[in-house]
């Protein structure tokens, strides 16, 4: 009887971890560069229900993630989204993204970004307002691998946008 309480707190703590419901709101975006491909390849994960809220209240439309149900252009809707709310600049120069697609993992959606024709990077100015219009307490985590360095950045709604060097 007395390891029935211990054992009840560990199935309800489990469960309450696996929620859809979080209590931070936070995006992490990965970037790296590769040198031999003269290519930055980003990852950006974002929590599926933020990112579905997002996209429901910017396009005013119903959007059905994964599966064999999955929104027709769901694709064009996240590429327009991550147009608007990223940018970069590598060495002071404003550079495109290419949006390569998106993959799930449980509660996350991954999206993979690349920018081609890269030769060096000296500095790399970085702007993600993912999430900023719909969540107050939204918080974007950079994390660089450019030159053998590795920076992190914490980007909040009041400073969307940072300056990374690496040389």
């Amino acid at each position: 009887m007395k390891f029935l309480k211990p054992l009840v707190l560990v199935f309800a703590l489990s469960f309450l971890s696996f929620s859809t419901f979080h209590d931070y709101y936070i995006s992490v975006t990965q970037v790296e560069y590769v040198e031999e491909k003269e290519s930055v390849q980003i990852i950006s994960r974002i929590f599926l229900n933020d990112f579905e809220s997002a996209l429901r209240t910017r396009y005013n439309e119903t959007f059905t993630f994964g599966g064999e149900t999955e929104t027709k252009d769901l694709d064009t809707y996240i590429e327009r989204y991550l147009r608007d709310k990223m940018a970069f600049k590598i060495n002071e120069e404003k550079v495109d993204f290419a949006y390569v697609g998106k993959e799930y993992d449980f509660d996350i959606i991954k999206c993979y970004l690349e920018i081609e024709g890269v030769e060096h990077i000296d500095s790399m100015e970085i702007t993600n307002k993912v999430l900023f219009d719909l969540i107050q307490e939204q918080q974007n985590i950079i994390k660089t691998k450019i030159n053998s360095y590795q920076k992190s950045v914490l980007l909040i709604p009041q400073k969307d946008t940072a300056v990374l060097k690496f040389n």
